[in-house]
Parts: C-alpha cells; structure tokens; sequence
C-alpha cells in the first residue's frame, strides 16, 4: 500500500503539470491532446512489442479505455476552451474520483468502509462549491470529463488486474492515439494534425512523456490497491491546479475555488485515511 500512496502522489504532480501545459497551448486543445497521446504511442508501442505484448484478454480493456478517452479528450478541450484551469480541473478529477470509488464497488467488487463514504459525500460537498450556483459550458464539459475519467479509471484498473503486467499502461496510448486520430480524420482535421505534429512536437514530446509516466504510475498503484483509493490520491493535484489558476494564471474568484478545493481535499484524505 505505500509503494501505491507514493505512485499515485507522484502521478498527481506531474497529472496537474501537463493539464497545465494544455491549457496554455493556444490554437485547437483537442489537437494538442490528441498530439500528446499520438506521441506517447509512438514510444509505448515499440516498448510494448520488445517485452512480448499482452494477454489477449487484455486488449479488450484496451480498447474500452481507448474509446472512453476519445470524449476525455473532446471535452476536456471544450472545457479548457470555456473555463478556468483553477475551475475546470478541480471539478472534472474531484468528479471523476467520486464515480471511480463507487464503480470500484460495483464493478471490481472493492469495498467502501463508512468512513470512506463520508469522504465522498465531503468531495461532493467541495465540487458543489466549487461549481457554484450557475450553469455554464465550462462546468458541463467538465462534468462530462469527470464521468469519463470515473469509466476509464475502473475499465483500467480492471484492465491491469487481469492482464498481471505493467504493460497494459504502454497498451491504453494505443487505444487512445488510435480512437482520436480516427476521429480527428473524420472531422476533417487531417492537415491540422500534420502542423500540430510538425510545430509543436517538442512540446509534445515532453507532455506525452510526463502523460506516460503519469498513467504508468497509476496502473502500477491499481495493482497493488483498491481503484477508489488510488484515484483519491492522485486528484489530489485538484489544490495545485487551484492555486497555479489563481496565482500563476490570475484567474477570477481564486479564494473561493482554493477553499471549496480544500473540501475535495479533506474528502480526498478521509477516503486515504479509511483504507
């Protein structure tokens, strides 16, 4: 269980440093996604092959998560398009944190001690806050990212159980890079993704190598403890994401979003503190 709280942790750091590093891109954040996992393929792949691939069981999972991550990546863009990093962030992983514990239970057969439910009901207190009492764009593409990141986080973890190797994390950059260059050609982007490749590949590189090492983190803790708990830990990088918005970037109502990311947090470590 340590070796899992110190993964996850790690993968909070850098999970929040390349969101970050997408929302300052300019031009279309879909493409710059879909750049950083087409890259993280191109380095995972010939990985992946050289130690022997997988069980074929695994690929199905593969795929599951691929799919999921093509809306993870056409609404975090619209999130980041319309919303505040310190607003959008926060509530897309406390979200998503929120449905990966519940969906551990139901799907992974992981259990939710009382102590555990009450951090959840604390992060749903924090993200109603934080979301405060107007609807916009930004909140409803950030809520559509946080259901998305609660499928792929259980699909996933189900995923490295059953394929017993570090390998399936390499495998996801596939499914993923494979389902958004798919739709980005259906959407007629093909030369924009050409350009984005060509401008921005050593920005590209370093996120896409920073995503694969974060989600190489993640699947290795989800080995070695229950889903919801390794989520919890790792949307911990909610409060670095409220408080680069608010002093890094200058973003408006800083406090209030530092002190409902507060309340995730305190539901985030009741959760940890429960395991």
């Amino acid at each position: 269980m340590l070796v899992a709280t110190f993964l996850a942790l790690g993968a909070a750091v850098l999970h929040a440093a390349w969101n970050l590093a997408v929302k300052q891109s300019a031009g279309d954040r879909f493409l710059m996604l879909w750049g950083q996992f087409a890259i993280a393929a191109a380095i995972s792949t010939p990985i992946l092959l050289a130690f022997g691939g997988m069980p074929a069981r695994s690929w199905l999972w593969v795929g599951v998560s691929g799919s999921v991550h093509l809306p993870y990546c056409v609404f975090l863009a619209k999130a980041y398009d319309t919303g505040d990093f310190s607003f959008v962030y926060p509530l897309a992983r406390g979200g998503g944190a929120m449905i990966a514990a519940f969906g551990g239970v139901v799907f992974l057969s992981d259990q939710l001690r009382p102590l555990t439910i009450v951090g959840i009901a604390t992060i749903g207190c924090g993200l109603a806050v934080l979301a405060g009492f107007h609807r916009s764009p930004a909140m409803v593409s950030a809520l559509i990212v946080a259901i998305t990141i609660g499928v792929y986080s259980v699909s996933d973890a189900k995923g490295i159980r059953s394929s017993g190797t570090a390998l399936y994390a390499l495998a996801t950059h596939a499914g993923t890079c494979t389902s958004t260059t798919l739709y980005g050609l259906a959407t007629g982007r093909m030369k924009e993704m050409q350009s984005t490749l060509r401008t921005h590949w050593r920005r590209l590189t370093v996120v896409a190598i920073a995503a694969t090492v974060t989600y190489g983190m993640v699947q290795l803790a989800f080995r070695q403890a229950p889903v919801g708990y390794v989520t919890a830990l790792r949307e911990s990088s909610v409060v670095l994401a409220a408080i680069v918005g608010w002093r890094k970037l200058g973003e408006s109502a800083g406090r209030r979003r530092v002190f409902a990311t507060l309340i995730v947090l305190a539901g985030l470590i009741t959760m940890i503190v429960s395991r």
